[in-house]
This record gives structure tokens, C-alpha cells and sequence, in this order.
């Protein structure tokens, strides 16, 4: 059942919803049908910073929990062939757009546009296209640059063995040989004449020596661990935006302010 005009009055500015209660965007605009003023499409902001507007079906729309939930899914909408939310929607972007969402399109629609004010009366006439009103809407596009996070790297602990060559002098002792020679006297002239007069003698004496030996334990040194900082710096980006102008011809053109209008 499609709503009527009173009831989706205050839908604009609310977030849509899709079948499963996510997110789709915010409801811009609503389109009514220029032959009976029923309400029939919403113009929802989707992508990044609400940078494009897509169209559903106002039909079976209903208000849910303060949003507006649709009988669609988000892929879906965002998928929805391109219509220019330049104030009217044509015969042909709401057959592609009926298509698109798996609904009956008749000819016998009129086109679609938002709800306008009450005729003021048109002075003069549009030479371009169809006659809209006497005032036209000058815009331009305004820059609106927003930041997004994603992952930028990652980074990891490792720790690995190394060898090197460590060299340490260390005192060592050992014992040599030495020989000591004293005369015959009458204190020790017993001790030399005991024993054979002439033998062949051998006398071993043992010698010791110290020898280096090595140990190696492992000692702990230090913790090491990761952490996070955020740093901020200023990044300029430079983007084209394009402006309309408005200007009179003819002799007697003056300039004026510009009155609220549509395209």
C-alpha cells in the first residue's frame, strides 16, 4: 500500500532501511506523481559522504523504529540505474528504474517531480525544454572531503640468534723444572756418599699445569615489545567543482536577485 502525501510529509532527513533493518542512506527528496500528487518515489543519499542519490519505490515503504524500512535490499538500490535528481524524473528513467526493482511500468505515468509551491504565474516562456516557472535555480557542486581508515601495513617482533668471536686473556699456571746444585760439606757428605760409588741413577719429579676451560650461560638482558601511536599530518587534495552563472540578454536586462525556484 502506498502511503499517502501527509504520511511521508516528514520523511526527509530520516535514514531508509533495508528488508534486513541496514543502513542504505538518507531519505533527500520525495517524488510525487505530477497527475494525481501521490507520493512515488524516495531520492535516497547513498556512497560515501551521501555523494550520489538513488531511487526506490515509495510503494510498501513503512515507517519502522523511526527509520523508513524498504521491501529491498541495500545492494539492490545502490545497484539502480542513474537518474538525474535534477527536480523530474522522465517516462524513461522510471521504466528503467521500475524494471530495475521487478515492477510493471505503463506509459499512461506521468513523469515524476518533488511537491511544488502553488503557481506564482510564469512570465515569458523556457526555450530550452518544458516550461517550468519564472525563476531558474542557479547551483553548484561544494567539496566535501571526509577521511575513511583502512590497513596501511603491519608490523611484527622477530628475534633471531647471532654468533660472534668473544676474546678474554686469562692467567694460567704450570710448574717447570729447576736445578739446584750445592757442595760437598761436612753437613751433607753422609747423604752423598750413601749408596754405590759409581751407579746409574734415574729420579722423576711430576709436573702440573693449569689449563683454560670455558662456560657460557645465558643471561637475560632486556624487554622489548610493540606498541601504538597515532600521528596526524595534513594531506591537500585538489578537486575540479563546477559552478553554474546566471546572466540576462538583451538591452534591457538588468540584474536582480535571484527568486527560489527549480530548474
Amino acid at each position: 500500500m502506498t502511503p499517502t502525501e501527509s504520511a511521508v510529509a516528514e520523511w526527509r532527513g530520516r535514514n531508509a532501511v533495508d528488508s534486513d533493518g541496514d543502513k542504505i542512506g538518507a531519505i533527500d527528496e520525495i517524488y510525487m506523481d505530477t497527475e494525481t500528487g501521490k507520493p512515488e518515489w524516495l531520492a535516497v543519499k547513498t556512497g560515501m559522504l551521501g555523494s550520489n542519490v538513488s531511487f526506490v519505490p515509495i510503494a510498501e515503504a513503512r515507517e519502522s523504529d523511526g527509520n523508513v524500512q524498504l521491501p529491498y535490499d541495500k545492494q539492490q538500490v545502490k545497484d539502480a540505474p542513474n537518474a538525474e535528481a535534477d527536480g523530474e524524473l522522465s517516462q524513461e528513467e522510471e521504466d528503467s528504474l521500475y524494471r530495475h526493482y521487478g515492477l510493471d511500468y505503463s506509459e499512461a505515468r506521468s513523469d515524476s517531480r518533488p511537491p511544488q509551491g502553488q503557481d506564482r504565474g510564469t512570465v515569458g516562456r523556457d526555450t530550452s525544454g518544458p516550461s517550468t516557472d519564472d525563476a531558474m535555480t542557479r547551483s553548484e557542486e561544494e567539496l566535501k572531503v571526509g577521511t575513511t581508515r583502512r590497513e596501511s601495513g603491519r608490523a611484527r617482533l622477530r628475534k633471531y640468534v647471532t654468533t660472534e668471536q668473544v676474546e678474554k686473556t686469562v692467567p694460567v699456571k704450570r710448574e717447570q723444572v729447576t736445578l739446584e746444585r750445592e757442595p760437598i760439606t761436612d753437613a751433607n757428605v753422609g747423604d752423598a756418599k750413601d749408596g754405590p760409588e759409581i751407579s746409574e741413577e734415574e729420579h722423576e719429579v711430576t709436573l702440573h699445569e693449569e689449563e683454560v676451560v670455558t662456560e657460557k650461560r645465558t643471561v637475560p638482558k632486556e624487554r622489548v615489545r610493540m606498541g601504538k601511536e597515532t600521528v596526524t599530518e595534513e594531506q591537500t587534495v585538489s578537486e575540479e567543482v563546477r559552478q553554474e552563472r546566471i546572466e540576462a540578454d538583451g538591452a534591457d536586462a538588468a540584474e536582480g536577485k535571484a527568486k527560489p525556484g527549480r530548474r
